[in-house]
């Protein structure tokens, strides 16, 4: 009895066991499954319990929307409402020929802003020559950068199939060239043209046309972010609409990009408030061909100088190498510190619970240079404190983990010998070369002050870096996409490093096309400088002539900068100031402003269906202001009591503006 009873427990024993490694072994399955699927699977739980860095912080939160403040500093500017977007072709406008002259293959090389000018270029060229434009190659977004395999060239940035279903009626597009032609291309025997920026019309119908009929196939290399002229003659006034559908319609990008950006703007409109983006256009590149360095201290200043260096080298910078810094900022041709930007926003009545949207990939000098800015305003954020950082790398896509190669490894136990036995030598009958020089291992070699005073050069990029650099396109992308909905957008300048106009120019030509009465201050930075060096000893105790003087200026920017723009971005980049010919006059067609901008066409009439007549109110808003100690109180009012949000002692400001001078002012 007693073996039966040990028997039957022994039995038991093993059964749990057995059930116990069953147990243990699904877990570990269903552990192996949310590691390999956790991105798909529970995203939409991780969505609803993502806890993010920004917390914003209120005065009031009663938020007056139909006060005289609320109209004044977020309302839109009323001389340019009756400005609409039309880009529908006028008069008759034939669809492609269904024989073509040949294939168009392009590669683009550039930033965001260069990739997206000549995309819109590349596809008036082929109507232009009736060519079939094969989907450009983005040179930034190869599977040799590093990138997901998931995403080709063009697919990692842009939807292809909506760019093609927009084009459809425009000019003929396919994904890729046909067999015989890819074999071709690869032994490169295809005829191919490195085309200028803004070649002329003629450069193409003379020069290019002709290898296109005898060849059926032609590839152009784009790398000075665009390939045509920006004005183009009267009669090719069609294509300068076929490049606003495509700029504004066409070109959108990939379903997970649009998804993230629209989940960001969601998050920056939850509180109920407006916001305004800031785009501070302060790169290394530009800062270097404008010639800015003096503006930094001690390593970058280095930086720029040896960046500029490197762009006369090349051609790229025609003047001197060293230049007065002080001086291009007085011209204007230098960006507008953050603390600038921030001191006038606050000067025109911004509070500092304000929530400010800050864009841009890259900000020369890191987050020291926005400290000032923050301290202004609270509610200061930019894409990384409005998503997760699973939600970034969602749109990346899978990558492989790659091996930085710039990494050496030391010098191995042989070559130590070597070393040892040529100091241990005996006596030399010839002299010897030197030993070898002393390794230098990525330790000794620390960020980008480790190699300026090594060499002229700049270093070869690694994989690593080829890959951020492709990220970069996509959280461009996301900038633009939430600057453009932006309820108020000020950029810090408006030139890349080859003098043209950059991301933020882009910004303020799509605004102008989609909603040319939102708020866009395109400030003269020349005036700006001047207004800020007469007050540079008490920029945190203004008084009262000096706020109306910063208040005026940018009020008149609204419309001045609009008028100047036609005349110093849209000879560049057509993008960046697509008027008169992507727009159509609604309500009164004889506003000064609008004749100014030449714009004569007036809007379909399915646009008049909607409601023409305007509240006195709204017709008043630009003409009237308030008592702005009422708004803002201090011109730099303390934050939570302790924490000062100037920076320094604050002192009470009396700012009341008379509604002549601000009359005046929008005059």
């Amino acid at each position: 009895m007693k073996g039966e009873g040990k028997m039957a427990t022994m039995s038991k024993m093993k059964w749990v066991g057995l059930v116990g490694l069953v147990l243990s072994a699904f877990s570990l399955f269903v552990h192996f499954l949310l590691a390999r699927y956790t991105e798909e699977g529970i995203s939409d739980f991780q969505s609803s319990v993502t806890i993010f860095s920004w917390r914003p912080i209120f005065e009031n939160s009663d938020f007056a929307k139909n006060s005289p403040l609320y109209r004044r500093l977020w309302g839109q500017v009323r001389r340019l409402e009756s400005l609409h977007p039309d880009a529908n072709p006028r008069g008759y406008y034939a669809d492609p020929r269904s024989e073509s002259s040949g294939y168009v293959f392009v590669r683009i090389q550039g930033g965001f802003h260069e990739i997206r000018n000549s995309i819109c270029d590349v596809v008036a060229i082929s109507r232009l020559l009736n060519a079939t434009l094969v989907i450009p190659e983005i040179q930034s977004t190869t599977s040799s950068k590093g990138i997901s395999s998931e995403f080709k060239s063009f697919a990692y940035l842009y939807n292809e199939d909506q760019f093609m279903a927009a084009l459809v009626k425009d000019v003929k597009v396919v994904k890729t060239l046909p067999q015989n032609l890819k074999g071709a291309r690869r032994k490169k025997k295809i005829p191919s043209f490195r085309v200028p920026n803004s070649a002329s019309p003629y450069f193409y119908l003379h020069h290019v046309l002709p290898v296109l009929n005898k060849h059926a196939v032609v590839e152009l290399v784009v790398s000075e972010g665009g390939c045509l002229q920006a004005i183009l003659p009267p009669h090719l006034e069609e294509y300068q609409r076929l490049r606003c559908r495509v700029g504004f319609h066409a070109l959108r990008f990939r379903q997970e990009v649009q998804e993230l950006a629209t989940k960001i703007l969601h998050r920056l409109r939850a509180p109920g408030r407006p916001f305004i983006a800031f785009d501070p256009g302060m790169t290394r590149d530009a800062l270097a061909y404008h010639g800015c360095a003096e503006l930094f201290q001690d390593v970058h200043t280095e930086l720029i100088q040896h960046k500029r260096a490197w762009m006369k080298k090349r051609g790229i910078v025609k003047g001197k190498l060293s230049v007065n810094s002080a001086e291009q900022r007085l011209n204007g041709s230098c960006p507008l510190m953050p603390e600038e930007v921030g001191i006038l926003l606050r000067a025109y009545g911004y509070s500092w619970d304000t929530i400010l949207y800050i864009s841009g990939g890259e900000v020369f000098g890191g987050q020291r240079t926005l400290i000032p800015l923050h301290a202004m305003f609270e509610n200061t954020v930019d894409r990384t404190s409005l998503s997760a950082a699973w939600e970034m790398s969602r749109i990346y896509g899978r990558e492989v983990n790659i091996v930085d190669t710039k990494l050496r490894a030391p010098p191995s136990v042989v070559q130590e010998k070597k070393l040892g036995a040529w100091k241990n030598a005996g006596p030399r009958p010839h002299p010897l070369p030197p030993p070898p020089a002393r390794p230098k291992y990525p330790h000794n070699i620390e960020g980008w002050w480790g190699w300026v005073a090594e060499s002229d050069n700049e270093p070869e990029s690694t994989v690593m870096e080829l890959r951020t650099n492709a990220h970069k396109l996509l959280w461009e992308a996301i900038d633009y996409l939430i600057c453009v909905e932006a309820d108020v957008f000020i950029p810090g300048f408006d030139r890349d490093g080859k003098g043209r106009p950059n991301f933020a120019s882009l910004v303020m030509g799509h605004r102008l096309y989609q909603s040319a009465a939102s708020k866009t201050f395109r400030l003269d930075r020349k005036e700006v400088v001047k207004l800020l060096e007469e007050n540079r000893e008490h920029l945190y105790q203004a008084n009262h002539t000096w706020l109306t003087s910063i208040r005026k200026h940018l009020r008149r920017s609204l419309i001045d900068g609009v008028i100047e723009a036609s005349s110093k971005s849209k000879p560049l980049s057509f993008l960046s100031h697509p008027v008169p010919e992507c727009s159509c006059l609604r309500y009164d067609p004889t506003k000064p402003v609008e004749a100014s901008l030449g714009v004569t066409h007036s809007c379909p009439k399915w646009m008049d269906s909607e409601i023409k007549t305007k509240s006195k109110d709204r017709e008043t808003e630009e003409d009237s202001d308030e008592d702005v100690s009422s708004s803002s109180g201090l011109f730099f009012k303390n934050i939570g009591g302790n924490n000062q949000s100037g920076g320094g002692e604050l002192i009470k400001e009396e700012s009341q503006l008379d509604d002549q001078e601000e009359l005046e002012g929008s005059d």
